[in-house]
């Protein structure tokens, strides 16, 4: 892992959930420029037990409390979807940079609301799409910049399995849990369809708008049969390129995720792996003028990690923002919410156009 270096962002985690154990607590503990400075969470026992086992310097149960360390830096907000705009806004509020979990919230009026915030408070906000520090996507993003000129299309595929879990349990830490957790008042999961399009489909989303760039509208199928979700959405590039997205949960077979680009001189295909690899996407990048495929290796495939280390050059450094800014998050949920509106009505929506929630 790189060494540390003598500066160092000072992030508090607020949530000892899911994800801050499977991946926040870690990346801060290994990142060259960042430290695990505080963990802040309202149970007792499970925030103790991460901070004994991730090292944390000091541990918190009150947000606010944590908010007013004049030592950190910047929050982590890994809490449930409901909690990220509330827990966002108090952040920028106390002074603290923000990478807030993706989505960034569930709806387009609370995203809107953050956004306002984010600029007035001169913070830097980040959303953890944490895709766009796999150097395969990066690779073909170069490409797409500096090479291909043109782009005519783009396919994408989201296609999460059962099959999975196996795997995802042999590589995660176990996952501590506490009946004293703070939890939404609704279930997130009761509603299959709408959770789903927030946990994988803003990812699908986010890829296909670092590649392609901005969707101007969508048009959205779904067919659900046998525990089966299926969703064909067919996009328009403000570009002109054309685009069609395949999520597909629970699909009966292995992880199954990537793309297809073509452009003018060149095309790509991309093979991405469950996240819990920690594996480099395999991406082939064809380029028209030597005749030849390509692909980078990207030995470093600790995509959290990287992610936190590129907010935290942002932050100390002042270099340009690597990852999904606040505009990006408000609008992977803008294109959520056209998603959820074109399958209800039949018709193409247009991003501009849409209110509400998923």
């Amino acid at each position: 892992m790189p060494q540390k270096q003598d500066r160092r962002l000072r992030i508090g985690v607020l949530g000892a959930g899911q994800i801050a154990q499977a991946a926040h607590f870690e990346s801060c503990t290994k990142a060259a420029n960042a430290d695990l400075h505080a963990i802040c969470d309202v149970a007792d026992d499970l925030r103790e037990r991460m901070a004994i086992v991730h090292g944390a310097r000091k541990t918190y149960g009150d947000y606010d409390a944590m908010l007013a360390d004049p030592e950190i830096d910047a929050v982590i907000v890994a809490t449930a979807d409901a909690f990220h705009v509330p827990a966002a806004l108090r952040a920028l509020e106390a002074g603290k940079h923000v990478l807030c979990e993706k989505p960034m919230g569930v709806t387009v009026e609370e995203c809107l609301d953050l956004k306002a915030a984010a600029e007035k408070s001169g913070k830097i906000f980040q959303v953890g799409h944490m895709k766009r520090f796999d150097a395969g996507l990066q690779a073909a993003r170069a490409f797409i910049r500096d090479e291909m000129d043109g782009m005519i299309a783009l396919k994408a595929w989201y296609c999460d399995s059962t099959h999975r879990y196996p795997m995802t349990d042999a590589v995660q830490p176990l996952i501590v849990t506490s009946g004293h957790a703070k939890k939404p008042a609704a279930d997130p999961k009761a509603d299959r369809r709408r959770y789903y399009m927030l946990a994988h489909g803003c990812h699908l989303i986010d890829t296909a708008r670092y590649l392609a760039g901005d969707i101007v509208s969508v048009r959205a199928r779904l067919l659900e049969r046998a525990g089966i979700r299926c969703w064909f959405v067919d996009l328009e590039f403000a570009s002109g390129a054309l685009g069609h997205l395949d999520l597909t949960v629970q699909v009966r077979m292995d992880w199954h995720e990537g793309f297809q680009i073509y452009g003018e001189n060149g095309s790509i295909l991309g093979k991405t792996y469950n996240p819990w690899y920690y594996k480099t996407s395999e991406v082939d990048i064809f380029r028209e003028a030597d005749g030849a495929t390509h692909r980078v290796l990207g030995a470093d495939g600790h995509f959290y990690r990287r992610q936190v280390e590129g907010f935290a050059r942002t932050i100390l450094d002042g270099a340009p923002m690597e990852g999904a800014n606040i505009d990006d998050g408000l609008a992977s949920v803008r294109a959520m919410v056209a998603i959820a509106r074109s399958v209800e009505s039949g018709r193409a929506v247009a991003l501009a156009d849409v209110i509400g929630g998923v």
